[in-house]
């Protein structure tokens, strides 16, 4: 039987943990609040860059220490950063979770290192050349910085060669002393594991920790709606990218805005799928939904051939004007609530794909929800919550896109 723990250590960090006596491994991850929206122009990226420094070691450890201690462990490990967060995880065998968990909370005071920080800068910059030449995730990139205007949300994750190139290690020290703050972090554990000893392991390596007040402001934006088009001859497709007014992931209609995008944009069965893909209007046309701290956004993305990239955009505005007119038939909604239910339940029938919904659900909402929780609410959208969501938040969007022939 699964069971719920929570502890807040004094100095501010939040340990959760969802015990499953049945799993074979447990998961373990430290979710910062922290990311691209958090940062100011003169530390574009500087989130990313820092979530690579922790790998570089601590004052005991190297960076090759670090990588042998995941080894020995047998560690499932990696972290990744966002607009809102930034995430550090490894799944182990039980018996290593004390140990792994241990190493993570060393981790999380890293040394930052002068010679090691001037030689991930080129790693970064790598990284930033390598997505460039990715069409898809560029349009991505651009089309949000264009959709959220002036609201953070528009910041780009990896930055740009110009601020990390001028980033220097005392802006990384400072920006970490503000955001990895005790009181804006959550350690949180899922799976086979003694919730009492990795608190114990928590409040060792971590009391000497101080609490900082690491802000964020939130407000809503719907999107700036505008249109631009950036030519590039040396591509082949045209790549464009929608992103329309969603929903924050504080408002209970989440999960109709969910089901609403897998109507629209699930890469199989859904209304761009018939209407963009099995008519090779276009070969990639899909939708998501993504729900963040107060405030959403729509993303559609699609590749095609140049000449069907103003036939593409016709045919999104009818699929959103037969949503809006003729409604949603009870068994397309059920369709897509099954692939929704489906996909849930498999992430999470082990800890580590349990852990990110876990760990987030705290993140933004501090409460606990199990998968049934889960599963309740995604069974519970009626057809009028999504009808109401097509009329409030389908039909405006602002659109960017790359392709090799003028606009």
């Amino acid at each position: 039987m699964m069971e719920f723990k929570h502890r807040q250590l004094k100095n501010g960090l939040t340990v959760i943990g969802e015990v499953n006596p049945a799993a074979q491994s447990a998961a373990v991850g430290f979710f910062v609040r922290t990311g691209s929206r958090d940062e100011t122009p003169e530390v574009s990226g500087v989130s990313h860059f820092l979530e690579h420094m922790l790998f570089k070691g601590t004052e005991r450890l190297s960076a090759l220490d670090v990588n042998e201690a995941f080894d020995r462990l047998g560690a499932k490990f990696n972290a990744f950063t966002s607009e809102e967060n930034t995430v550090f995880y490894a799944a182990v065998l039980p018996e290593y979770l004390p140990a792994v968990s241990q190493l993570w909370l060393e981790l999380m005071r890293p040394s930052l290192r002068d010679d090691d920080f001037n030689i991930e800068k080129h790693v970064i910059l790598e990284e930033i050349a390598m997505y460039r030449d990715m069409p898809q995730y560029e349009v991505m990139d651009q089309g949000r910085a264009l959709h959220f205007g002036i609201h953070p949300c528009g910041n780009s994750v990896l930055g740009s060669d110009d601020s990390i190139k001028a980033m220097t290690a005392q802006q990384m020290r400072a920006y970490f002393q503000q955001r990895y703050a005790p009181n804006n972090m959550v350690l949180a554990c899922c799976g086979r594991f003694d919730f009492d000893q990795l608190c114990e392991l928590a409040e060792a390596h971590s009391s000497a920790w101080k609490p900082v007040e690491a802000q964020r402001r939130l407000f809503d934006f719907e999107g700036t709606f505008q249109v631009r088009h950036v030519q590039n001859p040396n591509l082949a497709r045209h790549h464009i990218c929608l992103l329309g007014p969603a929903v924050s992931m504080q408002d209970p209609r989440r999960y109709a805005a969910s089901l609403l995008a897998s109507i629209v944009g699930d890469d199989t069965g859904s209304r761009y799928y018939w209407a963009l893909t099995e008519t090779a209007l276009a070969e990639t046309a899909v939708m998501q939904c993504e729900s963040m701290d107060g405030t959403g956004a729509f993303y559609s993305y699609f590749s095609c051939d140049p000449k069907n990239a103003e036939k593409v955009i016709e045919t999104v505005k009818s699929v959103y004007k037969d949503l809006a007119e003729t409604g949603l038939p009870a068994s397309e909604i059920e369709a897509a609530r099954n692939k929704i239910l489906t996909s849930l339940t498999l992430k999470c029938e082990q800890p580590m794909g349990r852990l990110v919904s876990l760990g987030f659900n705290w993140v933004y909402n501090h409460q606990y929800r199990s998968v049934q929780n889960d599963v309740d609410d995604v069974k519970s959208v009626r057809r009028q919550e999504i009808q109401e969501m097509i009329a409030l938040k389908l039909g405006r969007f602002t659109q960017f896109s790359l392709g090799p022939l003028p606009a």
